[in-house]
């Protein structure tokens, strides 16, 4: 640290100095960030692995369990029994009560729910009756459902999580919760794997990918980890198949990763023009299990940027005909599968005959370096897969279903800046499959993942899907009036 004495009187060598101590700072800020984050991630794997495991371990040394404060509110359950002794009959009496307690977050301030469980004793048996113990999406854990869902509902990281209930005088530490939050993963993987094979079952996937920053440890700095989504959404067709989203996580973008998620798929892939989802492909074939539809969104953005950067004419032209197929979509979305078709023939029909004559002509009057012969080629080159959806009433004109999908990730990562590892990456992946499948199903994320929490942990594991989101929409509804 220099003394006042040292410093140069130059007003610019000062500022300098200024800025570089506050590079300095905000270095040493982004460090201590990475270093929770990889903390979090690893303290969940562990809780995840240590649910999984039913193998009996000798109990390792717990930190006490600090009480709850007092000055929160008390919300009581009371789970009450029989008033007859169910072994001879004789009216019960009063013995005493167990009192547990549990912490739950409702949006915007924190309540304890007290359960209570009276114990009533027959005087002429001696017979002690007692309700059970209420379910706890973590054995013996303080935490709610509503206080599990917090860290991807709202896209904050654990310490923060922390942070804010400090504030509210809640002494939860950073690995606490990481223990809550990894052994509920555990809780739901088998959920998450009930909506994969939903989204994998249909004849038609979405598909897309989008980086997640994953930091190295010992280096201080991120590789490009990537998540993969998976949309089953045939709503635009009047199919009324519930709509689902599985995301699934890769340490790296290798076309391995698609190949292996959709090993078992038959049906139409639709998907933008990534390499790694060619080999998925093979249009010599007409056996072959998947078909290719290419995204006019993604050919339309190539001449949107041109329009807007240079102007161009052949560029506006082209937006103007590609319009037109997307005014047929907006007339005909929701409309039956086969009204679908026998409009597209007829009226897209005539439309892509023209552009792809215009397209052929055009091209050849440019230089082939050009960024407008290049936006040409692309749509030439995936003709057949671009113009699939005019003869199959399933395919969507392109995929933004996908993209949409992809939203909750970048809100995610924008907040998180990168995953603490890939364990952290495959849990986020896990979880989003939930939360969107929630949401294309209108219902909200929060009050979803706290049902399932709330009734997961005893739920038999092979009626699972029972609890997928359209399956539990009416119950919801029902909890929502009755809490009205």
């Amino acid at each position: 640290m220099q003394r006042m004495s040292d410093l140069p009187n130059d007003i610019e060598i000062l500022k300098q100095i200024v800025i570089e101590q506050r590079e300095r700072l905000l270095s040493s800020t982004l460090q201590i960030e990475q270093l929770e984050l990889t903390l979090e991630d690893l303290e969940m794997r562990e809780a995840a692995a240590s649910a999984a495991v039913k193998a009996v371990v000798p109990e390792r040394l717990k930190p006490v369990r600090r009480p709850l404060p007092e000055s929160l509110p008390r919300e009581k359950v009371l789970h009450a029994t029989a008033c007859n002794c169910p072994e001879c009959g004789t009216e019960l009496a009063a013995l005493g009560e167990d009192v547990a307690e549990m912490l739950e977050y409702v949006p915007s301030h924190f309540k304890v729910i007290r359960h209570l469980r009276p114990k009533l004793s027959c005087p002429k048996c001696q017979t002690i009756v007692q309700a059970e113990a209420p379910s706890r999406p973590i054995a013996r854990g303080l935490a709610g459902p509503g206080l599990l869902v917090s860290k991807y509902c709202d896209h904050l990281p654990l310490y923060r999580q922390s942070q804010i209930y400090a504030r509210e005088g809640i002494d939860l530490d950073r690995s606490t919760l990481a223990d809550w939050v990894g052994a509920a993963s555990a809780l739901l993987e088998p959920l998450v794997t009930a909506i994969s094979r939903h989204v994998l079952s249909g004849d038609k996937v979405h598909a897309d990918d989008t980086r997640v920053p994953v930091l190295c440890p010992g280096r201080g700095t991120t590789r490009q980890g990537r998540l993969w989504t998976y949309v089953r959404d045939d709503r635009s067709a009047a199919d009324e198949t519930p709509p689902a989203v599985w995301f699934a996580y890769s340490p790296d973008r290798k076309g391995e990763h698609p190949r292996r998620h959709l090993r078992d798929f038959k049906g139409v892939l639709q998907a933008d023009g990534y390499a790694g989802f060619d080999r998925l492909y093979n249009e010599a074939d007409p056996a072959h299990p998947i078909k290719e539809a290419a995204c006019w969104a993604h050919v339309r953005r190539k001449f949107y940027d041109i329009q807007i950067a240079t102007d161009s004419p052949i560029a506006r032209e082209a937006l103007a005909r590609i319009g037109e197929l997307y005014g047929i979509e907006t007339e005909i979305r929701g409309h039956p599968a086969g009204v679908r078709q026998q409009v597209r023939q007829a009226r897209a029909g005539p439309v892509l005959n023209d552009l792809h004559r215009w397209l052929i002509a055009t091209v050849r009057q440019l230089s082939k370096k050009s960024d407008l012969a290049g936006a040409i080629l692309y749509a030439l080159a995936r003709w057949k897969a671009l113009t699939r959806y005019r003869d199959n009433d399933r395919i969507e004109i392109d995929n933004n279903a996908a993209e949409r999908a992809l939203r909750a990730v970048a809100l995610g990562r924008k907040n998180y800046l990168f995953a603490g590892a890939d364990c952290g990456g495959e849990r986020a992946a896990a979880i989003y499959s939930l939360i969107g499948t929630a949401k294309l199903n209108g219902i909200d994320p929060e009050s979803y993942l706290r049902y399932v929490l709330a009734h997961i942990a005893e739920h038999p594991i092979n009626r699972v899907q029972e609890l997928l989101p359209w399956n539990i929409a009416a119950d919801l509804q029902m909890q929502h009036k009755i809490a009205a």
